[in-house]
């Protein structure tokens, strides 16, 4: 994407992946995620590259995911989007901490956007198409950027995994479907940006994930 820095940017307690994009020629900027005490590594980032924070994208309600949530917001008002069939999950998180099994003293975040399936956002002049991925957590949605060739997926595939499929609302028979039809007919060079671990591609996925075949 001309114009625009992408920084990965694994925090919290599980390293999960936030990516920041920012545009310093129009001063903008985006995160997707919001790993526990992210703020930390996103502040400089923004100071350095005077851009503001506009929109907090969530790809799921998992903890993991939004921990950071309210903090990010509260120091700079940007606004949440998110698909609803997650809305339990980020605005009552304290139940996470029931299958987890521990106390994580989690924030519910305020979301201002429930996004669905083919909606298309605008940022940084372009055109980011929406895809509900389900099967790992019911909300999880991915974010493509068609121009740059790049798919943020949440936890709905790895670079040689899945997600996992075995907590509340987990399920692999819609993974294995929402992957197929929301991932792997997506152009075969698109960069998979995963919620954690390296980057891979849809033709390497296609290839050779021994989870989901293509």
């Amino acid at each position: 994407m001309t114009g625009v820095n992408l920084h990965v940017l694994p925090a919290g307690p599980i390293q999960t992946n936030a990516y920041l994009l920012t545009a310093p020629e129009r001063g903008e900027a985006i995160l997707i995620d919001a790993p526990g005490d992210v703020w930390a590594e996103v502040e400089p980032i923004l100071q350095q590259e005077n851009c503001k924070l506009s929109e907090l994208w969530l790809t799921h309600g998992h903890w993991d995911h939004m921990q950071g949530g309210a903090e990010i917001v509260r120091r700079t008002g940007a606004k949440v989007l998110a698909h609803a069939a997650d809305r339990i999950l980020i605005e009552t998180p304290e139940i996470m901490e029931r299958f987890m099994g521990e106390r994580m003293n989690l924030e519910a975040v305020k979301v201002d956007r429930w996004i669905s399936q083919g909606e298309v956002l605008p940022a940084f002049g372009l055109e980011v198409e929406v895809r509900h991925v389900p099967g790992h957590c019911p909300g999880n949605v991915l974010f493509y950027f068609a121009v740059a060739g790049a798919a943020f997926v949440g936890d709905a595939l790895f670079n040689g995994s899945i997600g996992r499929t075995d907590l509340p609302g987990g399920n692999f028979a819609e993974l294995e479907k929402s992957v197929r039809e929301q991932i792997y007919t997506l152009p075969e060079k698109t960069v998979v940006f995963p919620g954690h671990g390296p980057r891979t591609t849809v033709a390497h996925e296609r290839a050779t994930n021994p989870y989901i075949h293509g």
